[in-house]
């Protein structure tokens, strides 16, 4: 799932934002939409600030067994009125706060806990590719069910160390 509300300010000027005041205001929005999460299951993901004007913030938010757009929605109205109040950012804004897209990768141990029995793509980082069904997670560790190389139609267990791993990303199955 990936939706996003959006709330603008308007204006389009061109003014650079500073790394560490960017670092310092992500910082500060995480705080602020974690204060606002009631759903001790629901986490932030990220907070993702563009470094020119118009600012754009991007929150991304989950859930251990998901998170419902009115959910985003009510983070993303007291964003805003945390954004008002506290005048954090100067000028013309843009605030999306959602799900991360199919396509982003996992970021979170957490992430992982919420997709078992899903199917996932892990890149290693011998760049090697893994596809199967995230079957366990622990501390250090994931287990997927991935067909043999031998025999594809037979399924193998593989534990992958989260040291080893690139990325990973949930794959679409339309079974």
């Amino acid at each position: 799932m990936h939706h996003f509300l959006r709330k603008s300010t308007g204006g389009d000027r061109k003014s650079p934002l500073c790394l560490s005041k960017l670092m310092e205001l992500a910082f500060k929005l995480r705080e602020l939409a974690e204060s606002h999460l009631v759903d001790p299951s629901h986490f932030v993901v990220d907070v993702l600030i563009s470094k020119y004007k118009p600012t754009k913030v991007i929150v991304q938010l989950d859930g251990d067994r998901g998170i419902s757009i009115d959910s985003c929605a009510e983070v993303s109205r007291k964003l805003s009125e945390d954004l008002e109040t506290l005048n954090l950012i100067e000028g013309a804004y843009n605030l999306e706060v959602g799900t991360p897209g199919l396509d982003v990768p996992l970021k979170l141990k957490r992430q992982y806990y919420a997709n078992v029995g899903r199917t996932i793509k892990v890149q290693l980082k011998t760049k090697n590719y893994v596809e199967g069904k995230l079957l366990a997670v622990t501390e250090g560790q994931i287990t997927i069910e991935t067909p043999s190389k031998e025999r594809k139609k037979e399924l193998i267990k593989m534990e992958i160390l989260f040291t080893d791993i690139e990325k990973t990303i949930v794959t679409v199955s339309f079974n």
